[in-house]
């Protein structure tokens, strides 16, 4: 949020982030419902939308669950990356986020399941004392005295984009492992439990939030820049940054090497350029080419990564390594990019090294046992 800061201010930079969420996540939360098969109204159907969540990763936003019955519960969190980056900016910062931000995109992510869900502080930053724990705690009530919770305008807007109704490969019911999340609310999610067709819808569900949320961030900046140009610039500048730090993650993970064909493996699986079924693209060795697709005709983040705007594709080969780089060629939906290694290293561009304040860039994920949550 960085360039809208820069550009808007702060308020607007609020106002941004409460639109971004509330016009994507009531979308994409239904569709984790149905690829999982878990559709319902209860509260335990709520966090299991939340465990699936990308704004919320799990241990980095270490949400921890306690159901009462079907129409009462709550939750707090254990570790919240979020905090723990906005703390250093001050008082105000955290307000913003864990109030100003919080209030109204909670609610919205609890309509997916429920219009009638409330979720309501018990506690909240900034933190009083200064190291209070757990970080945050909230209730959440489903109640029909509650009035309803009206969607954004920005809702329907998001609704008519093509990768909201995105068809996907159906989990296979013969693949060994889990194929749903049935049954009982756990405390972590055992994805190791998942069959590998489900871990890859779950992989390529959380990709379609990723490109909902982007969507809706450029909506929201569309609405307040002065124009087309400053519009596309800031919405770049968060691809850049983002694509870059992805592609660092991407690279650890996957324990590659450091060389052109590492690249592309790392290409390959970055959410830039997936899911396959919404940005079409082919690999011959070195190349990549990207064709007309859906993700084009949303005009989602592909778009702001073509021959005349080549920094989001060479942030993510550089993370391989910083001697390497892309030669682009062709149109703005219809283009090749070669992987390629130049005499010296490139130094870091800054969108990548703002994105890097963040600790999310460097946390690592550790084994959990899975527990079912019961009735308190």
């Amino acid at each position: 949020m960085a360039w809208v800061i820069a550009a808007f201010g702060p308020e607007e930079m609020t106002q941004v982030a409460i639109e971004e969420w509330a016009g994507a996540s009531p979308i994409y939360t239904r569709r984790m419902q149905r690829a999982l098969d878990f559709e319902g109204d209860d509260v335990a159907t709520i966090f299991k939308g939340m465990q699936l969540e990308i704004g919320a990763p799990p241990q980095f936003m270490d949400f921890r669950y306690w159901v009462q019955d079907e129409h009462h519960g709550g939750f707090h969190l254990d570790h919240c990356g979020a905090l723990v980056d906005v703390e250093p900016m001050g008082d105000a910062q955290v307000k913003a986020m864990c109030h100003d931000i919080e209030d109204p995109t909670f609610d919205a992510t609890a309509v997916a399941t429920n219009p009638r869900a409330q979720m309501r502080p018990i506690h909240r930053p900034p933190r009083t004392p200064a190291d209070r724990h757990p970080h945050c705690a909230w209730t959440v009530t489903i109640d029909e005295s509650h009035p309803a919770v009206e969607p954004i305008p920005a809702l329907a807007v998001m609704q008519a984009k093509q990768v909201a109704t995105l068809e996907l490969a159906p989990i296979d019911p013969q693949d060994e492992g889990a194929r749903d999340y049935r049954g009982p609310l756990v405390s972590d999610i055992d994805f190791a439990a998942f069959s590998h067709s489900a871990l890859a819808r779950i992989a390529d569900e959380v990709c379609i939030q990723m490109h909902l949320l982007v969507l809706s961030f450029q909506h929201a900046v569309r609405a307040r820049a002065t124009d087309r140009a400053q519009a596309d610039e800031i919405v770049t500048k968060q691809l850049t940054g983002i694509a870059g730090v992805m592609a660092e993650r991407l690279h650890r993970v996957l324990q590659l090497g450091r060389d052109e064909a590492a690249a592309v493996e790392v290409l390959k699986v970055h959410p830039l350029l997936n899911p396959a079924a919404y940005v079409h693209v082919s690999y011959d060795g070195a190349v990549i080419t990207v064709h007309p697709s859906p993700a084009h005709e949303d005009e989602a983040w592909i778009v702001h990564a073509r021959p005349s705007s080549p920094r989001p594709l060479q942030a993510v080969v550089r993370a391989i390594r910083p001697d390497l780089d892309v030669d682009m060629d062709g149109s703005d939906a219809e283009w090749t990019a070669r992987v390629v290694r130049r005499d010296s290293p490139a130094a870091e561009f800054d969108e990548v090294a703002i994105t890097r304040f963040s600790r999310g860039v460097g946390f690592s994920f550790e084994p959990r046992r899975s527990l079912p949550l019961t009735v308190a």
